[in-house]
């Protein structure tokens, strides 16, 4: 059994351009466009804008004063054409709980306890709890508790349906009981795919001072990891540290 302390975040899946499609309705259209990014995203969510008003080959030239201009003016369905998988890891059960609360432009498969065997689970232990001796102890015990009375259930459990012939099923009916008794805490991994408006309110709900600490700490990884990715679609957001050294985020383009 692992404690873990910090959420990872991996980004999986990211777009790609058909440059000849894009061509072909160009030269149908009898208009020329250039663009200076080779994010994908960037590259959509300009030329979804540029359709609106067909204005390829007019005003800004780069692809950050674009999109910039895009978020100033709230003009956020066209970000909705930018998309983004990231795989969190490290996170708890607490935490995902909360996450799929953000369901317009998100998709979510979670790790599932019905078939994956939870007797060899981590567990993720609150900042507040971890750095106090005596709270730690406390949570520790509770854990360990938890986790051998699920261990004991999935066995007697196992015993309780040895009739049924499948294998397979006899165990998703041991573990889907027995995970009953599992706490909040209990490690998990969730794939998130989401477009990039709906990132953007994730990170402006969830990086603030007023959110819950762990998702506050995975909306801060993900946007250090989408700033990367696309810093014309997500560089307008700061970073803060806040007195006790965790981070937040802020921007001035909120609810775009």
């Amino acid at each position: 059994m692992k404690i873990i302390l910090e959420p990872r975040v991996h980004v999986v899946g990211r777009q790609v351009t058909d440059e000849a499609a894009i061509n072909r309705f160009l030269a149908e259209s009898g208009v020329t466009w250039e663009t200076d990014t080779s994010v994908g995203g960037e590259r959509l969510s300009e030329v979804a804008g540029r359709v609106c008003y067909m204005s390829f080959g007019k005003g800004r030239k780069t692809n950050h004063e674009y999109l910039s201009n895009i978020i100033g003016m709230q003009h956020g369905s066209v970000l909705e054409h930018a998309v983004w998988s990231l795989l969190i890891t490290g996170v708890s059960r607490a935490f995902t709980h909360e996450l799929v609360r953000h369901r317009a432009g998100f998709g979510f498969s979670q790790l599932s306890q019905r078939y994956v065997d939870e007797s060899t689970a981590d567990f993720v232990e609150p900042d507040c709890i971890a750095a106090d001796a005596e709270m730690h102890t406390v949570w520790l015990e509770s854990i360990r508790q938890s986790h051998e009375a699920y261990c004991r259930l999935v066995q007697m459990l196992d015993r309780r349906f040895a009739s049924e012939p499948s294998a397979t099923l006899r165990r998703k009916l041991a573990r889907q009981a027995a995970r009953s008794v599992l706490p909040n805490a209990t490690e998990t991994k969730i794939f998130v795919t989401g477009n990039a408006r709906a990132w953007r309110h994730f990170i402006e709900m969830r990086a603030s001072e007023h959110a819950e600490t762990e998702i506050r700490a995975v909306a801060v990884a993900a946007l250090t990891a989408l700033q990367k990715e696309s810093p014309n679609l997500f560089g307008d957001y700061e970073f803060r540290t806040l007195p006790d050294g965790s981070k937040v985020a802020h921007t001035e383009n909120r609810k775009v």
